[in-house]
């Protein structure tokens, strides 16, 4: 329950169908199993590839927390900061993988569940996560047609909102650490 909260992919539908209206098409399959392999990766490995570059969770949360801000500026401002650049168009990966599945939050949670839980019921629980993942992902357009344009504007300059706070409150939250 603490990696759906995070991960909180209900509250990303608003960016799926935005990204999707823009010809980047997100795909479902590709998000959910990038995502589960990702986080299962990062499970393993995570804290060692972080101190392998002398970097610590506080300030990898923090970074993840700015990306997450410029994602919701855009949501917010109707700007454009993230120039997707790739050849075929797809957004799979950044925006969707990372920052907002796989993002710092999830990734910073997944290590702080290490210290409290069994790998496999982490492994089960993201597993599980990523079902949902899929699910959202897969029925985005009848989310889409049943809330209409206007429904789906309103949405996404909540959702817009939100996750700016989000972002405040992870980075403010790290800082606060980290200059402990």
């Amino acid at each position: 329950m603490v990696l759906f909260a995070i991960i909180d992919i209900t509250g990303s539908v608003p960016i799926i169908i935005d990204l999707n209206s823009k010809s980047k098409q997100v795909n479902a399959w590709q998000a959910s199993s990038i995502s589960f392999v990702f986080m299962v990766g990062f499970l393993f490995v995570g804290e060692g590839l972080l101190k392998l570059f002398n970097v610590d969770i506080e300030s990898f949360a923090i970074a993840g927390a700015i990306i997450l801000l410029a994602l919701a500026i855009e949501m917010t401002f109707n700007i454009e900061i993230f120039k997707n650049d790739s050849p075929t168009g797809n957004t799979t990966i950044v925006p969707m993988v990372f920052p907002l599945i796989a993002g710092a939050g999830s990734l910073t949670t997944i290590l702080s569940l290490r210290a409290e839980c069994s790998i496999i019921n982490i492994i089960i629980a993201i597993a599980l996560n990523m079902l949902i993942v899929y699910f959202v992902i897969r029925k985005v357009k009848w989310v889409e047609r049943v809330l209409g344009k206007a429904g789906i504007y309103i949405l996404r300059k909540f959702f817009g909102v939100i996750l700016i706070a989000m972002s405040v409150k992870l980075i403010v939250t790290n800082l606060t650490l980290l200059l402990k």
